[in-house]
């Protein structure tokens, strides 16, 4: 895990790159890779690439980068793991490949000597990358499947600069700061700023499962080579019959490779561990693997003795499958003054973050480097309300699509008629007749944390509607099931998956873990995975997804597991906020929260 970055003047009027820029950038990552620094430019001082490493795959100096091709012809900065690349390095080596390191980056190197971007689709892992190609005078960059390890880049039509950080950008003090309407937009509709967009109108996210070139022509739009909505309707279309004996071994086979791939490493691995289905399951099946692990649980002091108390049953776990257990507690006094840290590391505002942050602080505290964390098993077995409520909605209200004026006369009639009503229910109530006969719509309603009507309140009338505007919110929640997935149970997972995951929990899980230099892995979060188990969850009329999951391990999980209320990890952020407002906290909500952050992320620059 590491911190990349690149400058390209790639116009010929553009001036020389600044190799002090170039610097500021990647030392604005420090904490990203806190084991090795390096840069290269080029003679010409056109191109220039900048490298933090964590250490974790052949920990020597050899594989530090920038790492340059023997021929001396191509320059590679990487971010992430890639688990298979012992296969594909015995696969290169039986075509006659020569390698210096025992390091996943140098496969990909050769890789890309040979097949350029059709070789992306063959890494299983989380990553984001850029070569210089100077064969072709080219800077390629990509990233992997679901989005796990960020990209950001600038293009002011002279020069091309990216980074793993959007901080990191402003920090080289080559880009404009001028804010991005729709960014703040959707901020404040979603709780994270959706990608493409960012806090910043000349930064953009490189979308993922994508690629892109730049040459002296300028940069090309990013080229798609991973869709998640394609796999899933392949899935679902498949039409082949699986008996739930089939189904469970298929997904016990495919959850338990992922889970090995996942622990391919030169340091030590340990994993979060919570009371729930799925960070159980990943630390039984790492467990049975034969690699002795080490777990963490975060509790607070709030909970103790309440059903959100995750330590017990934790620990029950820990010792049902032989980890060297740690529980460490947060309380109100340390987050308190832990707080201003943390937004500071918080690279894009999000509402969500605070709980991996202290989880990947206790974790770093103990020594850790590299961290398996149970994300993505909500979003690919089914596991959250928004499976069963939204194609509930839309079923039932789908007839208000085509009569748009009902839906226009019940917001009048709720401001007017029900203003006592108003206060005790959410603001978006009066809005629920005009989104909720869609996908996309009952998404944003049940997900979102505003509405469009409510932006020009928070933003101004001419921000707002330059920002909604933009951003298209509900084109761009329906990008994320086209094609169409096939089913509605299909349908909310692509959403989950491409929206709600990829743009707040492994954001969130990469700038948290990074600032602690940890590494987190998300097993259940990986393409290869996906398309094995696809066909025997979103084909079967039964919605068992977890349970099968949960019975992955060879080593049942503790019963207490298993029926256990889903809770969620969260931080009792609500009651400490309110205390030192003198609210209540079911009057601070996460909506004075969001505006908190949003304050703060516009008035730092």
């Amino acid at each position: 895990m590491c911190g990349i970055n690149a400058i390209y003047a790639f116009h010929p009027s553009a001036l020389p790159i600044d190799r002090e820029e170039l610097t500021r950038t990647r030392e604005a990552m420090r904490s990203r890779g806190p084991d090795a620094a390096g840069g290269w430019c080029s003679d010409d001082l056109r191109v220039g690439l900048g490298h933090r490493r964590l250490s974790i795959i052949d920990v020597s100096e050899r594989a530090n980068q920038p790492l340059m091709s023997r021929e001396g012809d191509l320059a590679l900065v990487f971010n992430g793991e890639i688990y298979n690349y012992a296969e594909l390095r015995q696969e290169l080596m039986a075509g006659g490949e020569t390698f210096h390191t025992t390091s996943d980056t140098e496969v990909v190197l050769r890789m890309y000597r040979r097949s350029g971007a059709a070789m992306l689709p063959r890494l299983r892992g989380m990553f984001a990358f850029a070569i210089w190609d100077e064969r072709t005078r080219t800077l390629f960059l990509a990233r992997d499947p679901y989005g796990i390890k960020p990209l950001y880049y600038s293009n002011d039509g002279r020069t091309f600069r990216l980074a793993s950080q959007v901080k990191a950008l402003v920090a080289g003090d080559g880009v404009s700061t001028t804010r991005d309407p729709a960014g703040m937009a959707g901020f404040l509709l979603r709780g994270s700023v959706p990608e493409p967009f960012t806090m910043y109108e000349s930064i953009r996210a490189l979308p993922a499962g994508s690629w892109m070139t730049v040459s002296a022509a300028g940069a090309i739009e990013p080229q798609s080579y991973f869709s998640l909505a394609a796999v899933l309707r392949d899935a679902v279309h498949s039409n082949r019959y699986h008996s739930q004996a089939e189904r469970q071994e298929i997904i016990k086979r495919a959850v338990t490779e992922s889970v090995r791939y996942h622990l391919v490493s030169d340091v030590p691995v340990g994993a979060f561990l919570s009371s729930g289905r799925d960070s159980s399951t990943v630390v039984a099946l790492a467990a049975e693997s034969g690699t002795p692990m080490r777990t963490v649980t975060l509790r607070f002091e709030e909970y103790t003795g309440t059903h959100k108390d995750e330590a017990p049953l934790a620990e029950v776990v820990a010792r049902h499958y032989g980890t060297q257990h740690a529980t460490c507690t947060l309380s109100r006094q340390a987050f308190r003054k832990e707080l201003p840290k943390a937004l500071a590391s918080m690279d894009q505002p999000s509402i969500d973050g605070l709980n991996s942050y202290f989880v990947c602080k206790a974790a770093a505290e103990l020594g850790w480097k590299v961290a398996l964390s149970g994300t993505g098993g909500d979003e690919l077995f089914g596991g959250y309300s928004t499976f069963r409520t939204i194609p509930r909605f839309v079923r039932a209200f789908g007839l208000f699509r085509y009569m748009p004026g009902l839906a226009r006369g019940f917001e009048r009639l709720y401001g007017r008629v029900m203003p006592t009503v108003h206060a005790r229910f959410s603001p978006k109530t009066a809005h629920a007749l005009k989104y909720v006969h869609s996908y996309e719509g009952a998404y944003l309603m049940k997900r979102g944390l505003f509405l469009p009507e409510e932006l020009p309140s928070v933003l101004g009338e001419g921000i707002a509607e330059e920002g909604l505007r933009r951003l298209a919110i509900l084109d761009r929640i329906r990008e994320a099931i086209t094609p169409d997935p096939g089913s509605p149970f299909a349908r909310i997972a692509a959403m989950e998956a491409a929206l709600f995951m990829r743009n707040q929990l492994l954001r969130d899980l990469d700038w948290a873990s990074m600032a602690h230099s940890l590494e987190v892995r998300v097993p259940l979060v990986d393409a290869f995975l996906l398309r094995e188990v696809a066909p025997v969850v979103f084909t079967s009329r039964r919605r068992d997804g977890k349970e099968l999951l949960a019975r992955s391990p060879r080593t049942p999980l503790p019963p207490a597991i298993l029926t256990r209320r889903k809770t969620g990890f969260t931080l009792p952020i609500r009651d400490w906020l309110a205390a030192e407002q003198n609210e209540t906290p079911h009057v601070f909500g996460m909506r004075p929260w969001a505006l908190f952050l949003y304050q703060q992320n516009v008035q730092a620059v």
